[in-house]
């Protein structure tokens, strides 16, 4: 698969190999893409709707992953000159291709979106924490004009290491334009993630900029998704670790105080905490849970709670998002004020565009038979439980 996602010839790109695009078609993108046009996107997006979802996280799949050789060689004057030449063509097809998703996307919906899709000189901007160039910011501004005209919210995809700290300034400068327009309301979202060390410190950083500057941090939470190209020292020691970490920043996210895991940064003098909006993108069962705990506590108390919504990739963990939908449904019946929210991350584009994508979902599923060993169980125990009450009504 990995040779199809990164192919340099025609033979395996499944954009120009009908046999091949027509099973990748049917496998692998069915189960995790939205669709290749405005008309099967929207098919797609009314689904889930009518399943119960709140909305939807659509992206436009279209990216650039670099292996470690070629990350470690941005930055070479040939290069360079070589990403100038088609830059602008590039940055043309990202700006039309984000555009279209915002389009796509309804009132409440959020829109993600990768800088790498806009080509190689942004990647080397990236690497070297440079602005964006004249024309990539122009495009980048004109995206989030009319997202916000929309209500659309926008989530700045965390990428590779080798460009995420270029991702981080260009996500805080867009955040403190645009996220001050509304009290309390973000439009512009940084993405973290939780299995690399560094995040607390990153995030405790994030925190004082945007109390400082008086604009509503936006979070997207998640695990991390480029372990197969991070250096492996950057990334935590255990899996336990990263749970520890994540579950950490929910806790302090959603309490708006520091905590162990998410120390104040030293600039900061007390528990300080700016408004934050926040997007938990977990998989993790037992981290959705306690988050929920959390937030029905707080509801008890009648403390005042952060704008939160729940995230799950289309085509995996639906036992996770079902018991959110059923949480949803129990709550609303109760008329209580703390109705999850549950959204399903899904993105779209052609299938040589969503490889990249689909090759990471892939090695997210390694642990598939374990995953699926759980899910079995949980649908075993719901049909016993619905036996049961038939019987109980004999």
């Amino acid at each position: 698969m990995a040779k199809v996602a990164n192919a340099q010839s025609g033979l395996l790109n499944t954009d120009s190999n009908p046999v091949l695009r027509w099973l990748v078609k049917r496998s692998l993108y069915k189960q995790f893409c939205a669709g290749e046009t405005p008309k099967e996107v929207r098919a797609t997006m009314d689904q889930l709707r009518q399943m119960g979802y709140k909305g939807v996280i659509l992206g436009y799949a279209k990216e650039i992953v670099l292996d470690k050789s070629a990350a470690s060689g941005l930055g070479r004057q040939e290069e360079m000159l070589e990403a100038s030449e088609r830059s602008i063509e590039e940055i043309e097809s990202w700006r039309k291709g984000t555009l279209d998703t915002v389009k796509l996307a309804a009132e409440g919906d959020y829109v993600a979106l990768k800088f790498t899709g806009a080509g190689m000189q942004t990647i080397q901007l990236l690497k070297k924490s440079l602005p964006p160039s004249p024309s990539l910011e122009r495009a980048i501004n004109e995206i989030c004009e009319l997202a916000t005209t929309r209500n659309v919210r926008l989530l700045f995809d965390a990428e590779q290491q080798a460009v995420q700290p270029g991702i981080d300034d260009w996500t805080l400068e867009y955040m403190r334009r645009y996220n001050n327009r509304q009290p309390g309301k973000a439009v512009v979202y940084g993405t973290y993630q939780a299995y690399l060390k560094v995040t607390p410190k990153v995030l405790a950083e994030h925190l004082s900029f945007a109390r400082r500057e008086g604009f509503t941090l936006g979070v997207k939470l998640v695990r991390g998704a480029y372990l197969a190209t991070d250096p492996r020292y950057l990334i935590s020691d255990t899996k336990e670790d990263t749970d520890r970490q994540y579950d950490g920043i929910v806790a302090s996210l959603i309490e708006q105080k520091y905590n162990a895991v998410l120390t104040p940064n030293e600039t900061e003098n007390g528990n300080h905490f700016p408004p934050v909006n926040v997007v938990l993108a977990s998989h993790n069962q037992a981290s959705i849970r306690r988050a929920q705990e959390i937030r029905r506590a707080q509801s008890d108390r009648g403390v005042k709670k952060i704008d939160l919504v729940y995230a799950q990739l289309m085509g995996m963990a639906d036992e996770v998002s079902c018991e959110l939908l059923q949480a949803g449904r129990v709550e609303v019946e109760k008329k209580a004020s703390d109705i999850p929210k549950a959204y399903k991350y899904l993105v779209w584009g052609t299938t040589g565009e969503c490889m990249k994508y689909l090759l990471r979902r892939a090695e997210e599923n390694r642990d598939a038979v374990a995953r699926t060993r759980h899910g079995r169980d949980a649908l075993a125990k719901e049909l016993w439980r619905r036996l049961r009450n038939i019987v109980s009504l004999l």
